[in-house]
């Protein structure tokens, strides 16, 4: 059999939605500057879909250290690895103004968040080792997982009662093997905008021994007094062990990076294969995130601007009869009930004849029978904005109770 057949007959999930969601719902062109107004197929747009949350991707003095290191350093710059020629004196600044920024000893540049997590869990794990993690982890942690060769226990998604009984399994576990135990989770879960239960996880380790990595990517830079992150927002910063976060959200940038403490970044310098083999992180990039990470230390009327808005809607969203499930931070899921094809006309709508562009998330993401219209309100959106969007939602939501979208020619063509 040809290995490409199996891929024709079976384009996976979504994949099979791509004759009529490519290039619409799926890998959609917004263009223009980055802002809550861009446009999308040539109609200007409200968009509530980009992690800009700090509003840094067009912040003047942002673009013009950007446009400065682009020019000073180029693209290329540093050439190889950073083991073997990639090292300079601006990597290690940033590592250790991010290390104090949250709080820890040491911190160590990784070139992107989803490869970088994945070398970090695989680089501190053998056979031996047990995983505890939650159920809704972030998928560049359950790839990581499935490199894994030990054990691993997962527990319902913020379950402190599961998460125990799975630590006492790995207990008995890790004794056997004379390995550790590593629990994963995440400070703000990207989808449902909770936080994950991390005060209790760290109150767990009283009775159990376990070492606590936590993926931050939505609560960097947005949660706790100084944006130091979950940890910070819930006290328990000091508990966190290994401590993630991508510049892809706050920063608005390209880059991530690992905090812990200083002997355990060193092992990860000398063994994460992501990094001993890959071209070190550009200069340009280097120094926009010492600029974006200025801001955020400088600027917390950044922070508190997004957090007017997040308020704004979510208020507006429930004034309305909107569910925004269990979310505690700025990502914020508006939750409704219908079908894939209901999804795709609603969507529609909200973009061609009310001017809102927002991410639709369906099966098989989410359960059959739900559909979330996922927010990422932003410190450069307005109070305006925020009137518009509800008003908009309120109109799409009667429609979609009333069944009009259902018998829609979109929503008969997808079904399901």
């Amino acid at each position: 059999m040809d290995l490409f057949a199996k891929l024709k007959t079976n384009m996976g999930p979504l994949g099979k939605h791509s004759e009529f969601a490519d290039g619409y719902f799926s890998f959609p062109k917004l263009e223009g500057e980055i802002a809550p107004r861009m446009k999308f197929q040539g109609k200007e747009v409200l968009t509530w879909s980009l992690n800009n949350y700090l509003g840094l991707a067009n912040h003047p003095e942002v673009r013009k250290t950007d446009a400065e290191a682009a020019a000073k350093w180029g693209a290329a710059y540093p050439m190889g690895a950073r083991m073997m020629s990639g090292q300079t004196t601006l990597h290690e600044q940033l590592e250790d103004e991010l290390a104090e920024f949250v709080h820890k000893e040491k911190s160590y540049l990784l070139n992107y968040g989803y490869q970088g997590i994945m070398s970090v869990i695989d680089s501190i794990l053998d056979r031996k080792d047990v995983v505890v993690y939650d159920s809704e982890c972030h998928a560049c942690i359950i790839d990581a997982l499935r490199m894994h060769l030990g054990k691993r226990y997962v527990f319902p998604h913020n379950d402190i009662e599961s998460c125990e009984k799975q630590l006492e399994r790995a207990t008995k576990l890790a004794a056997e093997t004379g390995g550790g135990i590593l629990v994963i989770t995440e400070g703000v879960f990207g989808m449902t905008g909770d936080q994950g239960k991390l005060k209790e996880i760290a109150a767990l380790k009283s009775k159990f021994e376990f070492r606590l990595l936590v993926d931050d990517a939505h609560g960097f830079g947005t949660m706790g007094k100084t944006g130091a992150g979950t940890g910070e927002e819930q006290g328990v910063q000091d508990e966190i062990d290994l401590y993630f976060s991508t510049f892809a959200k706050s920063m608005a940038s390209i880059g991530a990076f690992i905090a812990g403490d200083a002997d355990v970044i060193l092992f990860l310098r000398y063994n994460m294969r992501s990094q001993i083999f890959a071209k070190s992180l550009p200069m340009l990039l280097v120094e926009g995130a010492l600029k974006r990470l200025e801001l955020l230390r400088t600027q917390p009327e950044l922070k508190d601007n997004l957090w007017k808005i997040v308020n704004a809607l979510r208020k507006g969203l429930h004034d309305n009869g909107f569910s925004t499930g269990k979310s505690n931070s700025p990502v914020t899921p508006v939750v409704l009930n219908g079908t894939v094809g209901e999804a795709a006309a609603l969507t529609y709508d909200l973009r061609e004849n009310y001017g809102i562009f927002c991410s639709v998330v369906i099966y098989p993401v989410i359960p059959k029978g739900m559909i979330i219209l996922r927010l990422i309100p932003t410190a450069v959106h307005t109070l305006e904005d925020v009137e518009e969007t509800i008003k908009a939602f309120a109109a799409v939501k009667e429609k979609l109770t009333s069944g009009t979208y259902k018998n829609s020619e979109l929503a008969l063509s997808v079904g399901e």
